[in-house]
């Protein structure tokens, strides 16, 4: 059986590229939630045809990052604290399976990663946080063995980053966090993957507690203002 000759369109890199700046714009807190998204803006700031810019905003739209707009076109997703919590299951499942197959190999984390973190929690620098928390997360992944796992989770981390910035903004994250990730980091060398997977499932289910409790508090009150004075 031979297939028939079809027309594939190509992607054009130009769309891999607005696509990932608009998403680390997204994700680190540049472009905010609800904000308005200008094809023609866009366009003229990265200096490329709105056609690129269309379909990155086409992807985005399927990734959750962005929806339409009241009226017309689109706008930054708002953050929502039902979403994020099925973020976190994810995450929770994922990063266990990730630390059982890395503490099989009893597989020691880069030194680095653990200094990079401890100096980003001294310094409460909220970008410098986030990074850190990602790239300990990221080297668990690698040492599992398992590709699978960092691309399946990659696309989780953007939204998780994003509820990260938004909170760590207006208030500073748990103080144990770097000792947890060292007790995790210590269970894997160690090669006790059941202590690993019960310390990072507990440490994923923190976080989510900690920044989804956060997050309804931050919405909530940017509710409140807006009732009380329409019923004045």
């Amino acid at each position: 059986m031979t297939l028939q000759p079809i027309h594939l369109e190509t992607v054009p890199d130009l769309v891999e590229q607005v696509y990932a700046r608009l998403l680390d714009a997204i994700s680190e807190g540049a472009l905010q939630p609800g904000t308005r998204l200008n094809q023609e803006d866009l366009a003229k700031s990265f200096a490329v045809s709105r056609q690129p810019v269309l379909q990155a905003l086409r992807l985005l739209k399927k990734d959750g990052f962005v929806e339409d707009a009241p009226g017309r076109g689109v706008q930054v997703t708002p953050l929502d604290v039902n979403w994020i919590a099925k973020v976190y299951q994810v995450r929770v499942a994922l990063d266990g399976l990730a630390v059982q197959l890395a503490a099989q190999k009893s597989a020691v984390l880069p030194q680095q990663v653990m200094a990079q973190g401890r100096m980003a929690e001294s310094s409460r620098n909220v970008q410098a946080m986030i990074q850190a928390d990602l790239a300990f997360h990221k080297a668990i992944y690698e040492a599992s063995g398992n590709p699978l796992i960092g691309q399946c989770i990659q696309l989780h981390w953007h939204h998780l980053k994003r509820v990260m910035g938004a909170v760590l903004q207006s208030s500073q994250q748990r103080q144990s966090v770097w000792d947890e990730h060292e007790a995790i980091a210590q269970a894997i060398a160690a090669g006790d993957s059941q202590r690993a997977v019960s310390l990072v499932q507990g440490h994923a289910e923190a976080a989510s507690i900690q920044l989804t409790q956060r997050l309804a508090e931050q919405l909530a009150m940017t509710v409140i203002p807006a009732t009380q004075g329409a019923q004045a």
